[in-house]
């Protein structure tokens, strides 16, 4: 398996995997990703050079996207001053399902984050999706605290406000890695 950047001829398939994400996900009962994400987002952050691309003999197996920046309001002024990397729409295809390829991706991107100086490899989670917190858990993040006030839509209660983070480290995650050598992560 190879691991690319995004380019913006991606688009389309990154919106259709993250359906067919948000699919699976309602059939486990939860809510999480019922939006439709704006696909000028999806390609604002594509052109950014943070979304990377899992695949295997021309199939897209899974996406990740790595970011210096947290969304606001989630971390502290402390935190936000100790150098991290924060993963963001980690979607594996239904079809390598039960192979560890998440992990195999936060491996490598906890790799990227050392490589780039950074201390940690945070995240968020959905706040009521506790399977998905324990898979976080089960990777080896640790919880720091869950935020619930503060939701970007009309002040009501933050939906991914599930905080958590492990030691960036070297970890040997098995993809030919494509993409070129982060940058310096700044505090």
């Amino acid at each position: 398996m190879k691991i690319a950047t995004a380019v913006a001829e991606d688009l389309d398939q990154l919106l259709a995997f993250r359906e067919e994400a948000a699919s699976w996900i309602s059939r486990l009962g939860s809510d999480q990703w019922s939006r439709p994400y704006p696909a000028d987002r999806l390609l604002a952050t594509i052109e950014a050079g943070t979304v990377f691309m899992v695949r295997e003999e021309g199939r897209t197996a899974a996406t990740i996207t790595l970011t210096p920046e947290a969304e606001e309001g989630l971390w502290s002024a402390e935190e936000l001053r100790e150098p991290s990397l924060f993963v963001n729409k980690l979607t594996v295809s239904r079809d390598y399902a039960g192979r560890n390829l998440g992990g195999r991706i936060l491996d490598w991107a906890g790799d990227r984050a050392y490589q780039a100086s950074a201390k940690w490899l945070r995240l968020d989670a959905w706040t009521s999706n506790v399977a998905l917190q324990r898979y976080y858990t089960r990777q080896n993040f640790e919880h720091v605290r869950t935020v619930l006030e503060g939701g970007a839509i009309n002040g009501g209660p933050r939906v991914s406000g599930w905080l958590a983070q492990r030691s960036a480290r070297p970890a040997v995650h098995g993809f030919t890695d494509e993409t070129p050598r982060p940058e310096p992560v700044q505090a």
